[in-house]
């Protein structure tokens, strides 16, 4: 449970920093001097498209949440035998990072009305991701042929596991991010797609920070910061 606890208190944190900066609290209607209309787009709240996000990713958050907690608490039992890491995980991450920065590179030529910065980016961000998910069967097969089968070891089911629903993820933004990039490749204005852009780029970011979490999770590198926390919250 202190796992558990402590990720939601993070992205509790996170969202409640994201939604701050989404000006969910202004009443424009109060400030003095200033005539406003409410009617108009963009003074009152953010898109709900935005906020919808937000609350998808807390729920997204929390599931990862309660596979990283699964795995931490049985990984203790006698019968786990950890997985060796293939070492192309490092590749497939690296391709990760690079995908997220093309997403936010379309974003910032998004906001600079810059159409050819926008189709580059998201075509970059989505070559990276079919080359991540790629990678990552290709890790799976490896592991296979070395006799490291889904039913053969506990440690095995939950790599299987946690790395098929991240890709799982992973694909449903390629659908996001293919309609964001047929529309701009079919002459839609940027004006029209920039908060498509946004919100892909938010979502790949917030992608590669859980797979961050689970490369450390499943190396090992967490193993020290896990036992801490249990004696913490024991």
């Amino acid at each position: 449970m202190s796992v558990i606890i402590l990720f939601m208190a993070g992205m509790v944190a996170i969202a409640g920093w994201w939604l701050s900066q989404q000006r969910l609290t202004a009443k424009p209607w109060l400030e003095q001097g200033v005539m406003v209309d409410l009617r108009e787009e963009g003074v009152s709240s953010p898109p709900a498209a935005k906020i919808g996000l937000g609350v998808f990713l807390a729920v997204v958050g929390s599931l990862f949440a309660l596979f990283i907690s699964a795995y931490s608490m049985r990984m203790t039992m006698v019968d786990w035998r950890a997985v060796p890491m293939p070492r192309l995980l490092w590749f497939n991450t690296a391709v990760l990072v690079l995908s997220s920065v093309a997403l936010q590179a379309a974003y910032m030529a998004a906001r600079r009305n810059d159409i050819d910065g926008v189709i580059y980016g998201l075509c970059a961000g989505g070559a990276s991701v079919v080359t991540f998910l790629i990678g990552q069967l290709l890790a799976w097969r490896e592991l296979s042929v070395g006799g490291y089968f889904l039913a053969s070891n506990p440690a095995n089911s939950f790599f299987y596991l946690i790395t098929a629903v991240h890709g799982l993820h992973l694909m449903g933004g390629l659908v996001a991010l293919g309609r964001t990039t047929a529309k701009v490749w079919h002459g839609a204005p940027v004006t029209q797609v920039r908060l498509s852009v946004e919100l892909c780029a938010i979502y790949w970011h917030f992608l590669l920070l859980v797979w961050l979490v689970l490369l450390g999770l499943l190396t090992g590198w967490t193993d020290n910061f896990l036992d801490i926390c249990r004696q913490l919250l024991s």
